[in-house]
């Protein structure tokens, strides 16, 4: 197709839209809808990950040592678990600071610290604590610790205890949590990319509708295919772009309200700061979006509902 009936065909796809009245702008705002749902479960997604990111932070697990092990021993059993590609990092509280960190927990608590003194000696042990790269690694890391022959110099066993059963059920909700959020999400997805492809669908049938009679003369005077169907998949992208761009614009305000809200609900995320560095993300999403939704939904009614 050489550049003339090219410009003739974005020519009178712009013609369409511009006097599609009514139902261009009930194309733009159905398209507005769909793209807004599609930012929304974009914001959704980030908040989730962030969410679950830093829940993951907060959940390890923890080896104590007996109180005569040593800091070669123990520090011997870090740089092993340090080796795993399973591990995020291993972090090492020796007894005094663990002392330290309970008297000022119990700073207020006269009686606990009475008794904690009368002892003559500090009862904590020393401890690792274990960040798995995944909640779900956390069982074979544990299995590793459990087969390690961490011994002392005397041969006696040095690893006291390791709470991962304590911290079990926490784990595995995470990891279900985790992984219902991810299919969930995009089941969601692809409910709305299904949904949306059909109500554009519809709308952009309507617009083909009021034009057969046009497109009766056209084909009458030998109008190729791509000649007749290239209009409408114009007007199509024009309206998806057009709601895109609404949207993209609608979220700044919006994401300027909601975002001091997030970041004090949410632990830090927030929802202006994300949307002003991942602009580029988002509007890629949303336009590339518009262009397919108005693009697919034209060709569909066109090749349904048109004898070309």
């Amino acid at each position: 197709m050489t550049w003339m009936p090219v410009r003739r065909v974005l020519v009178t796809g712009w013609k369409n839209f511009a006097r599609g009245g009514a139902v261009s702008a009930a194309t733009v705002l159905i398209m507005t809808v769909t793209l807004a749902i599609i930012g929304t479960l974009i914001f959704i997604s980030a908040l989730l990950s962030f969410t679950l990111d830093t829940i993951k932070e907060k959940v390890d697990v923890s080896v104590y040592f007996v109180t005569t092990a040593s800091e070669a021993s123990i520090f011997e059993v870090k740089d092993q678990l340090e080796n795993l590609p399973q591990v995020a990092s291993v972090t090492y509280t020796s007894a005094a600071d663990a002392l330290a960190a309970f008297r000022a927990r119990h700073a207020n608590d006269q009686l606990t610290l009475q008794a904690l003194d009368e002892l003559g000696g500090n009862p904590l042990d020393a401890s690792l604590s274990v960040r798995a790269k995944d909640p779900t690694q956390y069982e074979s890391i544990v299995n590793y610790l459990e087969a390690l022959p961490a011994l002392s110099a005397a041969g006696a066993p040095i690893v006291d205890r390791i709470n991962y059963a304590q911290n079990k059920e926490v784990i595995d909700r995470l990891s279900l949590a985790i992984q219902a959020t991810r299919t969930i999400g995009f089941a969601v997805i692809i409910i709305f990319a299904i949904a949306s492809i059909l109500i554009a669908f519809a709308t952009v049938r309507l617009a083909i509708y009021t034009a057969k009679d046009e497109i009766a003369v056209m084909r009458l005077v030998g109008a190729s295919n791509s000649y007749i169907q290239g209009p409408f998949i114009v007007t199509g992208v024009i309206s998806g772009v057009t709601a895109a761009i609404l949207v993209l614009l609608l979220l700044i305000p919006a994401t300027w309200y909601a975002g001091a809200k997030t970041a004090g609900w949410f632990g830090g995320f927030n929802l202006a700061d994300y949307y002003a560095s991942h602009f580029v993300f988002i509007f890629l999403i949303l336009m590339g979006s518009a262009i397919v939704l108005g693009a697919v939904a034209s060709v569909l009614a066109i090749r349904k509902y048109l004898t070309v």
